[in-house]
């Protein structure tokens, strides 16, 4: 649908930066000082490399390093049949699967090959760079400045969440799309194809600098473990989430906006009492949904559980400005709440005026129905 507006965060428009720490680094005083805003200043990158290759990482790039897509599907997944459903692809499709709470992790490939595949290496044409001085100080913007192994590696992973996203690493788009067909069977709520929400980043292993989240590009060190990348996904789902209520908001202000500017010029309400009391309905479900959703807008369980990775969700979380996006939503929401009360103040006071002109009439007609009585009975006097 070429009208939707896509994810509401300026991440996907602005250069900021998130760097994504460890748990010594989360809770020293350098990450204190340095990582608790989203940055939006190349200086305060540190690392002369880490600084270049911000710079030039760009949409030529996209096509070249392994993708990580969210897809908002449904309402919710079967979780306990799709579990099962993992289960029987181990010898087919690699897969592994381990349910955290709200979410089924497992690897999952199409290669037809005996071995499993997470971790396999993916060319990277002329992006790698040793850190030679002569094309540092040159400042040349070529690919192969990057400092990028030339084979970055292809976890295929997918992380299922139970609120109706689905996080994969590592596929190709025809992958992906081949991966949504099998899991339709376990959507409850299915929506339809223009209305299904998606985001992208990629992402790269490199040991010079800080992971980091830079122009929807992820850092990660190569030591990185699955749990790291479900601490991501569990940020990424969640943003994809509020984007499916950003649009759903999006088009109930674009159905209200010529009401006020219709009353103000006819003093007239234009829709029925039925069709506001349905808009009101709506607008509750819709609040419920982002404020009472808890796996949408809590931290998960999981960072309970396994507190390290906490600082890594948490570092997502604000590069996706989750926080300040529900907010927003929310002012938006009260908004077309306040119009919808008055729209249903109103029409309940011209309900209740029709009652007394009704109750008028219905008297007028008793008393000259009696007068009407009176005077026949005077005639047959």
């Amino acid at each position: 649908m070429s009208s939707r507006i896509g994810p509401q965060r300026t991440t996907k428009t602005a250069a900021k930066l998130r760097l994504l720490p460890t748990a010594e680094e989360f809770y020293s005083s350098n990450w204190q000082e340095t990582g608790t805003d989203v940055y939006t200043q190349l200086p305060h990158i540190e690392g002369s490399s880490a600084r270049r290759d911000a710079e030039q990482l760009g949409k030529r790039h996209r096509e070249r390093l392994p993708r990580v897509t969210a897809y908002c599907t449904c309402d919710s997944y079967r979780m306990d049949l799709l579990f099962k459903f993992f289960q029987s692809r181990r010898n087919s499709h690699h897969a592994r699967p381990k349910q955290f709470d709200e979410c089924i992790y497992s690897p999952y490939s199409y290669v037809t090959d005996d071995e499993p595949t997470t971790g396999d290496l993916i060319e990277v044409p002329e992006m790698h760079h040793q850190g030679n001085d002569s094309s540092q100080s040159n400042g040349g913007s070529g690919d192969s400045e990057l400092n990028l192994d030339k084979r970055q590696p292809l976890f295929r992973e997918v992380f299922c969440f139970n609120y109706g996203v689905v996080v994969m690493w590592g596929y190709t788009i025809e992958e992906e799309h081949r991966f949504l067909k099998e899991l339709a069977r376990f959507e409850v709520e299915k929506l339809k194809m223009d209305d299904v929400e998606l985001e992208e980043f990629n992402y790269y292993i490199t040991t010079l600098y800080q992971p980091r989240i830079f122009n929807d590009f992820i850092a990660l060190r190569e030591t990185s473990t699955y749990m790291v990348r479900l601490s991501i996904s569990h940020a990424i789902a969640q943003s994809v989430k509020i984007s499916l209520f950003e649009e759903l908001v999006n088009e109930t202000i674009d159905a209200m906006k010529d009401i006020p500017q219709y009353i103000a010029e006819s003093g007239r309400v234009m829709l029925r009492r039925e069709e506001i009391m349905m808009a009101v309905g709506q607008l509750f479900i819709l609040r419920i949904n982002i404020n009472l959703q808890g796996s949408v807008l809590d931290s998960p369980e999981l960072m309970w559980t396994e507190p390290h990775l906490e600082p890594i969700y948490s570092a997502a979380r604000s590069y996706l400005e989750i926080n300040q996006r529900v907010a927003l939503l929310n002012q938006r929401v009260e908004v077309i709440g306040d119009l919808l009360s008055m729209l249903k103040e109103q029409i309940t006071h011209t309900h209740d005026e029709s009652l007394e002109w009704i109750l008028v009439l219905l008297l007028t007609v008793l008393v000259v129905v009696a007068v009407l009585s009176i005077a026949v009975d005077f005639r047959l006097m």
